[in-house]
């Protein structure tokens, strides 16, 4: 798991830089007057707040799925348990019933 949390640290600086790099193209074409250089930095803004977004989202999920693990190692007939009922409640939800 340490290679994905660098993984997303990298992304993460990786969009803190494009938002960065952004904000110079759009002072930089407003200073000159040019429409297309400040556009292309409000691109890169939204492209690094973005790429932030994702890294967030990412890290978030890997919390998750590292806490339902340690549940299922620490309670594994419980979580066996839950399958079971799951299962058979998606199982009369979605399988057709026999009319005769």
């Amino acid at each position: 798991m340490s290679e994905d949390k660098a993984k997303a640290i990298e992304t993460k600086a990786e969009g803190i830089m494009d938002q960065g790099i952004g904000r110079l193209k759009d002072a930089a074409g407003g200073l000159t007057g040019n429409v297309g250089m400040q556009a292309e930095g409000k691109v890169d803004q939204l492209s690094g707040m973005a790429r932030q977004e994702f890294a967030d989202l990412y890290e978030e999920g890997e919390g998750k799925v590292e806490r339902a693990v340690t549940f299922v190692r620490e309670r594994p007939l419980f979580s066996l348990g839950i399958a079971a009922v799951l299962g058979t409640v998606i199982g009369l939800i979605f399988l057709p019933r026999r009319k005769g």
